[in-house]
């Protein structure tokens, strides 16, 4: 199997494909009884120093995970999903490391990243990458489902590029 990852914008249908599925997955994690077909989210289009990548296996999306900013320094990782049939063969990790790669390329020092508190194999992978769990930050500030990860990047001034 060959995984292909690839920059896409965030409104092309590939992308929106995969963040439907990523909102039927996990819609029912936080909102029981609620249909998870209605009002399915959108991607925004794409920001300056932003950059939304999409997995692919024989042309077939598989995966996405998005990089915006958040002020000078700092960038979010967002919309990280692997389909579930493509889970436990490095695709999150492959998406992860392009995203750290870009972000360092934009010359950000931090990325942080929000989960939900239901989904443990998510934590274990950011923390097997060597995020750590912060203070809720931004618009997950009092969300009681929330956790937080930070991630320091490599740097002039901290040895790296």
């Amino acid at each position: 199997m060959k995984i292909t990852i690839e920059p896409i914008d965030p409104l092309h249908e590939d992308a929106i494909f995969l963040l439907h599925e990523a909102a039927r997955e996990i819609r029912p994690l936080y909102n029981s009884g609620k249909d998870p077909n209605i009002n399915l989210p959108t991607n925004e289009a794409l920001s300056e120093r932003g950059i939304y990548l999409l997995a692919r296996v024989d042309g077939k999306p598989i995966g996405c995970a998005a990089l915006r900013p958040s002020d000078e320094g700092t960038a979010e990782l967002r919309r990280m999903y692997v389909l579930p049939s493509f889970r436990g063969q490095g695709v999150a990790r492959m998406l992860i490391q392009e995203i750290e790669q870009a972000a360092i390329k934009f010359k950000y020092t931090t990325i942080r990243l929000e989960t939900g508190n239901r989904q443990p194999k998510a934590i274990a992978l950011y923390q097997s990458c060597g995020y750590q769990q912060i203070e809720l930050f931004g618009p997950y500030v009092g969300d009681p489902t929330s956790v937080c990860f930070e991630k320091q990047l490599p740097g002039p001034e901290r040895g790296g590029v």
